[in-house]
């Protein structure tokens, strides 16, 4: 049963969906890596790459795994905009 379920491509995309959700709804870059493993495997189902159960969620873990370090490099070089105080203002 599973093997059926996790074969299927769109459920992979409604994953993919919700953890994109998720992501608005707690930012931080956590879920998104998640969302874009989903949306990978979405598109390898989809292409007829079908396995078993356990290889599925393998490769899903890998690709959400790659795509959050990614993620982690490619955001960390951002700036949050946020300005640093090295005075206190009670200090006068």
């Amino acid at each position: 049963m599973i093997d059926a379920f996790l074969g299927i491509w769109w459920a992979w995309m409604a994953a993919a969906l919700v953890f994109g959700l998720i992501e608005v709804l707690a930012p931080g870059f956590i879920f998104l890596g998640f969302a874009l493993g989903a949306l990978v495997m979405g598109v390898l189902v989809g292409l007829g790459y079908a396995p078993s159960a356990a290889v599925l969620l393998a490769v899903f873990g890998g690709v959400s795994l790659l795509s959050w370090i990614g993620l982690k490099i490619a955001f960390r070089r951002q700036s949050s905009g946020a300005k640093v105080i090295t005075e206190d203002v009670n200090d006068n």
